[in-house]
């Protein structure tokens, strides 16, 4: 496997296993994720998702889970966490203060539904200091206005990039001019949702047998638009371009960096664009998107 796959890919899956297509109970969730920190495949995998009101259910389920040793790391895997934040956000906060003086757990993460931009400054003061922060902006309202705000205050974004229904999934034009925004702001951002393989096409909305099929993004389209814009290597068209190319082979993943057509990432861009822009996605599925990748021949 490339250096640039890894530093492409490194912890870019948030585990959302509990929310919809997927909707596992947390028994379920909770094996899966321990099974995968114990897979070649742990590289990839980055935090548990749950809502702030299951952290209870969360804690009461652990003892019967054994993390396994990492012999990599010579050390028992921590189970790190991103929490949804709803209701009472003070009290959903005190909850994650207590959870995270276990040595065990760690909160990394909170990720809160839309709220008006001159609310986000009084949520973002309240949450701990180590804690990334993340406001959903929905991309069919005024959501310049609270990017800016999260630029300001050194928030970070998330979009929603699908969903159970066709008109969940935003355009390709929304999807990037989103991502471009973020790019020129300096906003970190996420992403959930409908991106559970690595390029565009039509898939399954559910696991259901009757389930619809509609066009939806590529987690590697994502990821290589991202790298792009925030390094200001393509314009808008080209942007539009990157999202909508259903081809693997339009990009060239090599042992020192990713192209596409002219366009080159070195190493240490892709890095940065990881470490400082877009930070993950969640997907309630983590097995789909190492077997696409299998296919695509990225590893083994």
């Amino acid at each position: 496997m490339f250096s640039s796959t890894k530093n492409l890919l490194s912890s870019i899956v948030d585990y959302a296993g509990l929310f919809p297509p997927a909707k596992l109970d947390m028994p379920e969730a909770m094996a899966n994720y321990a099974l995968y920190q114990r897979t070649p495949y742990l590289w990839m995998l980055d935090r548990f998702v749950l809502a702030a009101s299951r952290l209870g259910e969360f804690e009461a389920q652990l003892p019967s889970l054994s993390v396994e040793e990492n012999p990599a790391e010579n050390q028992t895997r921590i189970w790190r966490l991103s929490v949804i934040l709803s209701g009472d956000v003070e009290s959903a906060l005190n909850c994650i203060q207590a959870i995270n003086r276990r040595d065990d757990i760690m909160v990394t993460a909170v990720e809160c539904p839309p709220i008006p931009s001159a609310d986000i400054e009084s949520v973002l003061s309240r949450i701990p200091n180590g804690i990334d922060a993340f406001f959903e902006l929905p991309l069919d309202q005024d959501w310049e206005t609270s990017l800016a705000r999260l630029q300001q205050l050194g928030g970070a974004a998330k979009v929603r990039t699908g969903g159970l229904t066709a008109t969940a999934v935003p355009s390709p034009a929304q999807l990037g001019q989103f991502i471009l925004a973020c790019a020129e702001a300096r906003a970190p951002f996420k992403a959930t949702a409908g991106l559970h393989h690595p390029l565009p096409a039509h898939y399954r909305l559910t696991y259901e047998p009757d389930s619809l099929s509609a066009p939806m993004h590529g987690f590697l389209n994502v990821a290589i638009a991202a790298a792009f814009s925030y390094h200001h290597k393509i314009t808008a068209s080209e942007m539009l371009e990157i999202l909508k190319e259903p081809s693997f082979e339009a990009f060239q993943f090599r042992v020192d960096g990713i192209s596409w057509r002219h366009h080159w990432l070195t190493l240490s861009e892709i890095e940065n664009v990881r470490r400082q822009f877009f930070r993950s996605f969640g997907s309630c599925s983590f097995q789909e998107p190492v077997e696409d990748l299998k296919r695509l021949k990225l590893f083994s």
